[in-house]
């Protein structure tokens, strides 16, 4: 049986699939599953080696070019190639119109949230198959609990695997374990104050960790070069594709970052992965992983980096304890 995943963005929403797709692939190993996602997420589907092909849309950049001749080659391009790939089977795990529109391409039956679950109810006009599940559950068991709608089996819930795999590569020459420190983000209020990641680079240098950080704009590069300045010991690693900075996450000892996409990455990969939430609700959306702890603020009540260094070590220890067991 071959299916395809339509889930586009944002990253996030992408990781957050991955155990899904696990379920699906011990529930029915004779399930192929291809992907269609949004071109700059295309490097994190392929961390998953379950993916065959991964289908690349541009829908925020074709929504830019919409009347340019290149735009409307490109999307033809996309729908010959889902025809051609003959699918018996799409899943639209976004429940968005526009995922809806790109699931309709592939010609295939489409299986979706109801009108009561989806994102968006004018989605649900384009599936044949529809299906209930609570809109208050977090996002990864509302798509693991789809996926196994739709494919005919009932996940376990009681256990969590997201099934990828760092890059190869890493970073070369730390002293120490590397802790990565995540602080870009989309918004400006999901930031964390530039000073409040120094004390946290400069409480981990004290506790023989190495800070890592990177950056990917102007702004984000002004903030990682302050805390490298302030905290000789980080390593400022300059801005990178997307899979050289997984290959570096992935090989950290541990990770504090903000409501941001490669927050959700770490904790997918295992990683003691502390999310510092500042201006939104972690509560369906949230990391989620065997390590992970998010940190809320609360009116008059900051987080701290005391607060984020001392869950961390926490969660370095739990990790160390466990693999002692095993």
């Amino acid at each position: 049986m071959k299916v395809l995943i339509v889930k586009t963005s944002s990253m996030g929403d992408v990781i957050h699939t991955f155990p899904a797709v696990e379920d699906a692939i011990r529930n029915r190993p004779d399930i192929d599953f291809d992907w269609c996602v949004e071109e700059p997420f295309a490097g994190i589907v392929a961390l998953h080696p379950a993916i065959g092909t991964i289908h690349k849309v541009a829908v925020r950049r074709w929504r830019k070019t919409l009347f340019d001749g290149g735009t409307w080659r490109e999307m033809a391009g996309l729908r010959k190639a889902l025809r051609a790939s003959r699918y018996d089977l799409v899943i639209d795990a976004q429940g968005l119109l526009k995922s809806a529109l790109i699931a309709i391409q592939a010609g295939a039956p489409i299986a979706g949230f109801d009108r009561a679950s989806a994102r968006e109810p004018s989605a649900t006009l384009f599936y044949q198959s529809k299906y209930a599940v609570p809109r208050d559950l977090h996002a990864i068991e509302r798509t693991r609990r789809l996926f196994g709608l739709a494919l005919g089996y009932q996940p376990d819930l009681s256990a969590l695997r997201s099934g990828i795999v760092p890059p190869a590569g890493g970073l070369r020459g730390v002293e120490g374990k590397a802790a990565f420190l995540l602080h870009g983000t989309s918004r400006e209020d999901k930031k964390w104050p530039v000073e409040d990641w120094i004390e946290t680079a400069r409480q981990l240098a004290d506790r023989q960790f190495t800070p890592v950080v990177t950056w990917s704009n102007e702004a984000e590069k002004s903030v990682a070069e302050a805390i490298a300045a302030a905290v000789p010991r980080t390593v400022l690693v300059a801005k990178s594709p997307l899979a050289d900075v997984a290959a570096i996450l992935g090989r950290s000892a541990l990770v504090i970052g903000a409501d941001t996409g490669l927050t959700h990455l770490a904790s997918a990969f295992g990683l003691p992965t502390v999310a510092v939430f500042l201006a939104t609700e972690p509560g369906l959306t949230g990391p989620r992983g065997p390590f992970a702890s998010t940190l809320l603020a609360r009116p008059g009540m900051a987080v701290t980096p005391t607060e984020a260094v001392a869950e961390a070590e926490r969660l370095v220890g739990l990790r160390s304890r466990r693999s002692g067991k095993n």
